[in-house]
C-alpha cells in the first residue's frame, strides 16, 4: 500500500533548520539492508508504515495520513518503530517488547530481573518499582555463590554453538552453558539470581559458567540489527554473585536489587556510546535507598577522584522516591536542595498519578479531589470498593499500582509497555487547524495500531488488557508558541510569565491549543479502538522528552525552551565512523569526546590521536525564529525556575493524561523558591507529579565540551560560513555510502529519547 501512496506523497528532506538531522537519522535510525546499505529516510518511511498499515489493518485513508505526516516529518511513530517496524523480527511475538520505548515493572520476583534484562536488550527503557510490598517478596538469600568461568568467548564454531541456555545440576554443583542469543543471556543471569535461594542445595554452591558458544564481539545480529558486544558478560556472573553472597540469612534490600538490574544494564550497554536508560522508584521512607549514589564519588589522599567501584553500576539508572502522602514543605525544600547537588532525589507524588491513571471511575473534579484525600490518609483502597464494590481484588491491587513510570517519567501504569508518538510542532502552521488535526490523528493511529499485540509474559498481558495505554507527545511547542505569539511572547518569558493583563491572553491561547489538540489525540485513539473492537485507553497524551527526534526538524526538544537561539550542537559517534566522516565531508569539524584524555588526565585536542576512540562532531545551529527582529534581545539562559515550571504546568494541566518528562533547569539560589512551589503544586491537586531537576551554572565552562554551547549571532554566522567552504558534497548521503562498510555498533535509538541522558554526571564536590 505505501509504495502505491508514495506517488502520490512527495518526501520532504529534513528542514534547514535542523543540519544535525542527517548525522543523528543515519546514526540512529536507517538500518542496513541485504547488500550492507543503510536505508534512507524514504525507506525507513516505507518500512514502519507498511508495518502499522499490517500491524493496526489501517484503511487506505489512514494510510494516506501516516504516510503524509511522517514523510513531511509532521508526525513521526516512536524511534523504537522507526528502528525495528516493518522488519520480519518484530512480527514475532517473542520480540514483540522491542516495539516500545516505555516500559515498568514491579520487581516481586526473580523472573522481573530476567524480564527486565530482556527488555533492555532490545533497547526498551526501564523502569522498577522497589517498594517493600513488592521486593518482600523476593526469597531471603540462602546459598554462597562460588563463580567459575569457562570457556573462551567465541570458542565454538558457529555450526555447533547453543542458542539456547542449558542448566545441568549434580548435587551442589551446576553448569550453565550460555546460549548464544538475547533469551541465552537473559536465562543464564535470571538462573544465577535463582540459584541464591534454591532450597536443593546443602552446602556453597559452585557454579561453572560456560562462555564458550556466545559469538565474538563484532559479530552480526541478525533481526534485530546492530554487532554483538560480550565485553562485560563474564564479569556480570561474579559481580552479580558477590551482591547476593552479601545478602545470605536475609531478604534483599532495594539497593542490592538496583545494583543487580544495573549490573545487567553495564553488561547490555558495554562498548556502546549511547547510556542505559532506567529509573528506580524506592519508597518515600526508605533511607538507603534514598542516599544510595551519596559520595558515589570519593578523593584520595593526593586529591585525585574516584568512583566507589562496589556502587559504579547505580549510574545506569536515576532514583526517585514515591510518596505516598503529600510530602511537607521541608520535605519539598530538601528534595530540590539535594537535586542541584547531586542529580537525584526527586519526589514522586504517587497520589496523582494514581488519580489520573484511574480517570475512568474518577469522571468529575469533585470525585477526583475526594478520592485525593483518602488516598493521602491511606484510604484509597476502602475508597474505591465503596464507590466500586464490583472490582475484583486482582484489579483493585493493579489500580492503586499505577505510579509505576518509564526512564524519563512521561507514562504511569502498572507493569506496563507504553508506545509513544510524536508530533513535531515545529513544522505546524499555528493557524491551520486542518493540519493540525492531521498531525495528530496520525500520532494517535500510530500508537493505537501497537494495541493489536498480545504478550507473551501473563503480567504484562493482564496490565494490556485491563489497562491498555499510549502516548501521544509532542515536541517543538516553545517554537511553535514563539511562531504563533511573536516576540512578546519570549519578552513575557524574560519577565517570569507573570499574570499580568497580558499574560493572562497567552495563557488563555496556550491552553486553547493544548486543549484542542488533547482532544483531538483522544478522539482519534477512541474511535480507532472501538472500530476494532479494542479496550479504549482512559489515558492517552504525554510529552516525552524527545532528545534525538527533536534533532531529525531542529525542533526545541519536548516543552522546553531552547538552550540559546543559536548553538553548538555535539553528536558523538565512534572515531572514524562512517557517519562523522561523512560529517566531515559535509562540512561539519569533529574533536575528541570527553571521555578521551591523555596520561595527565587532560581532554585530547587531536581528534586524529592514537588515544581517541570517539568523536563529537560539531554542528552550527540555529533555532527558527532566531532572525525574528527583536529575538536576539531575549536572554533564554536567564529564564528563572519558576518560569519554566509554569510553562510545564500548562502542559501537565491542560494537554497531558499521563505525566510531563520535564528537566527544570535552577540556580542555587532558586532551591527554596522552587521547592516551596513544587509543595503548593501537589498540597493544591493542581496535577503535579514529579519532574526531574538540573543545576545550572552561569560559567558555560564549568563542563567542557557539553552536547549543546550558546553561541553568538556572529559566531554562529561565522562557523556556517567555515562548514559551507569545508564542504565537498551537498549529498550527504553520498557521503556515507563513500565510507559505508561493515556494521554498525548500535541498535536504533536509545530507550529513553531525552538530552538529559546525554549531560555529563555532576562533577564531585
Amino acid at each position: 500500500m505505501v509504495r502505491e501512496l508514495e506517488r502520490k506523497s512527495q518526501s520532504a528532506e529534513f528542514p534547514v533548520t535542523a543540519p544535525a538531522a542527517n548525522p543523528v537519522f543515519f546514526r540512529t535510525y536507517s538500518r542496513r539492508n541485504d547488500l550492507g546499505m543503510r536505508e534512507s529516510w524514504d525507506k525507513v518511511c516505507e518500512r514502519t508504515i507498511n508495518g502499522l498499515v499490517e500491524l493496526g489493518k489501517l484503511t487506505f485513508q489512514e494510510a494516506e495520513l501516516l504516510t503524509r505526516m511522517e514523510r513531511s516529518i509532521k508526525a513521526l511513530p516512536s524511534g523504537r518503530w522507526l528502528w525495528v517496524g516493518g522488519t520480519d523480527w518484530i512480527k514475532k511475538p517473542t520480540n514483540f517488547s522491542g516495539g516500545y520505548n516505555c516500559t515498568s515493572t514491579n520487581l516481586e520476583d526473580w523472573k522481573a530481573f530476567g524480564l527486565m534484562m530482556d527488555l533492555a536488550m532490545m533497547g526498551c527503557g526501564t523502569g522498577a518499582i522497589l517498594e517493600p510490598k513488592y521486593i518482600n517478596k523476593l526469597p531471603p538469600i540462602r546459598n554462597h555463590l562460588n563463580i567459575i568461568l569457562q570457556g573462551e568467548i567465541g570458542a565454538t564454531p558457529i555450526e555447533r554453538r547453543r542458542e539456547q541456555t542449558e542448566v545441568q545440576i549434580e548435587a551442589n554443583k551446576v553448569t550453565i552453558h550460555v546460549g548464544d542469543s538475547r533469551q541465552g543471556w537473559v536465562k543464564s543471569y535470571q538462573t544465577l539470581l535463582e540459584l541464591s535461594t534454591d532450597v536443593r542445595f546443602t552446602h556453597e554452591v559452585t557454579v561453572i559458567v560456560d562462555l564458550s558458544d556466545v559469538r565474538k564481539a563484532g559479530e552480526t545480529l541478525k533481526g534485530f540489527g546492530g554487532v554483538a558486544n560480550p565485553v562485560k558478560l563474564p564479569g556480570l556472573y561474579q559481580r552479580c554473585a558477590s551482591i547476593l553472597n552479601k545478602a545470605i540469612g536475609r531478604q534483599l534490600n532495594s539497593v542490592e536489587c538496583c545494583l543487580l538490574i544495573d549490573e545487567a544494564a553495564v553488561t547490555i550497554v558495554a562498548g556502546n556510546i549511547r547510556r542505559s536508560a532506567g529509573i528506580r522508584q524506592g519508597a518515600s521512607d526508605d533511607a538507603l535507598f534514598a542516599d544510595a549514589k551519596m559520595n558515589l564519588w570519593q578523593q584520595d589522599a593526593e586529591g585525585n577522584w574516584r568512583i566507589d567501584p562496589e556502587r559504579d553500576a547505580l549510574r545506569m539508572a536515576n532514583h526517585s522516591r514515591v510518596f505516598h502522602y503529600k510530602p511537607t514543605k521541608e520535605e519539598c525544600i530538601d528534595a530540590v536542595r539535594k537535586q542541584y547537588y547531586s542529580g537525584e532525589g526527586a519526589i514522586q507524588w504517587a497520589g496523582e498519578a494514581v488519580a489520573r491513571a484511574n480517570c475512568d471511575l474518577l469522571s468529575t473534579r469533585e470525585l477526583k479531589t475526594d478520592f485525593l484525600k483518602a488516598y493521602e490518609q491511606g484510604q484509597a483502597k476502602q475508597w474505591l470498593q465503596e464507590h466500586h464494590p464490583n472490582i475484583d481484588d486482582n484489579e483493585l491491587e493493579h489500580r492503586l499500582g499505577r505510579f509505576g513510570l518509564n526512564p524519563c517519567g512521561e507514562i504511569i501504569g502498572s507493569n506496563f509497555f507504553c508506545n509513544l508518538a510524536e508530533v513535531h510542532l515545529n513544522l505546524l502552521d499555528p493557524d491551520n487547524y486542518r493540519e493540525q488535526e492531521e498531525a495528530f490523528t496520525a500520532g494517535a493511529l500510530s500508537v493505537a495500531a501497537l494495541l493489536h499485540h498480545n504478550f507473551l509474559e501473563p503480567r504484562y498481558q493482564y496490565s494490556r488488557e485491563l489497562d491498555p495505554i499510549v502516548g501521544v507527545s509532542f515536541t517543538g511547542l516553545f517554537d511553535f508558541c514563539v511562531h504563533a505569539f511573536g516576540v512578546d511572547w519570549l519578552r513575557w518569558w524574560e519577565q517570569g510569565r507573570p499574570e499580568t493583563p497580558q499574560g493572562l491572553i497567552f495563557k488563555a491561547k496556550e491552553q486553547e491549543y493544548l486543549t484542542r489538540w488533547k482532544n483531538i489525540a483522544h478522539k482519534a485513539v477512541w474511535e480507532y479502538c472501538d472500530k476494532h473492537g479494542l479496550k479504549r485507553p482512559n489515558r492517552c497524551t504525554t510529552v516525552q522528552p524527545s532528545g534525538t527526534k527533536s534533532l531529525l526538524t531542529g525542533a526545541s526538544p519536548g516543552w522546553h525552551p531552547p538552550k540559546a537561539q543559536r548553538f553548538i550542537r555535539r553528536i558523538t559517534c565512534r572515531k572514524n565512523d562512517p557517519v562523522a566522516l561523512a560529517c566531515l565531508d559535509y562540512g561539519y569539524s569533529v574533536v575528541p569526546s570527553q571521555s578521551d584524555k591523555d596520561e595527565n588526565g587532560n581532554l585530547l585536542d587531536n581528534p586524529f590521536d592514537s588515544r581517541c576512540t570517539e568523536w563529537l562532531v560539531e554542528i552550527p545551529v540555529a533555532v527558527s525564529w532566531a532572525d525574528l527582529p527583536g529575538a536576539d534581545e531575549i536572554e533564554i539562559s536567564k529564564f528563572n525556575a519558576l518560569a519554566q515550571t509554569d510553562f510545564y504546568m500548562q502542559v501537565q494541566k491542560h494537554y497531558v493524561t499521563h505525566n510531563t518528562s520535564a528537566t527544570i533547569e535552577l540556580r542555587e539560589n532558586e532551591i527554596e523558591i522552587l521547592g516551596t512551589r513544587i509543595y503548593e503544586a501537589i498540597r493544591d491537586d493542581e496535577g503535579y507529579i514529579s519532574a526531574a531537576l538540573l543545576a545550572r551554572f552561569d560559567d558555560l565552562q564549568t563542563f567542557p565540551r557539553l552536547p549543546f554551547e550558546p553561541i553568538s549571532k556572529q559566531k554562529y554566522e561565522q562557523l556556517t560560513q567555515e562548514v559551507e567552504r569545508r564542504r565537498n558534497t551537498d549529498d550527504f548521503y553520498s557521503a556515507l555510502r563513500k565510507y559505508d562498510f561493515g556494521e554498525m555498533s548500535e541498535a536504533g535509538p536509545s530507550g529513553c529519547d531525552s538530552d538529559k541522558c546525554m549531560m555529563p554526571e555532576q562533577s564531585p564536590n
